[in-house]
C-alpha cells in the first residue's frame, strides 16, 4: 500500500474492511469501489469484462 496510488475493491464491504484494518496506511491512497458483487469465479469471462470496463476509466 505504501507505493499504491489507487486501490480497487469490488464491494463496499471490502472497502470498509480495508479501511478498518489499514486506515493509517491509506492516507495518501485513493480507494475505489467498483460495485461488482463478489459472486464470480476466478478469471470468469464476465468478471474480466466488468473489471476492464470499470477500471479502465481510472487508468
Amino acid at each position: 500500500m505504501a507505493w499504491a496510488d489507487i486501490i480497487f475493491v469490488m464491494e463496499r464491504a471490502h472497502r470498509a474492511k480495508l479501511q478498518r484494518r489499514f486506515r493509517a496506511h491509506l492516507k495518501r491512497v485513493r480507494v475505489v469501489c467498483l460495485d461488482i458483487p463478489d459472486d464470480y469465479a476466478f478469471m470468469q469471462p464476465e468478471l474480466v469484462a466488468l473489471l476492464e470496463k470499470r477500471v479502465g476509466r481510472f487508468l
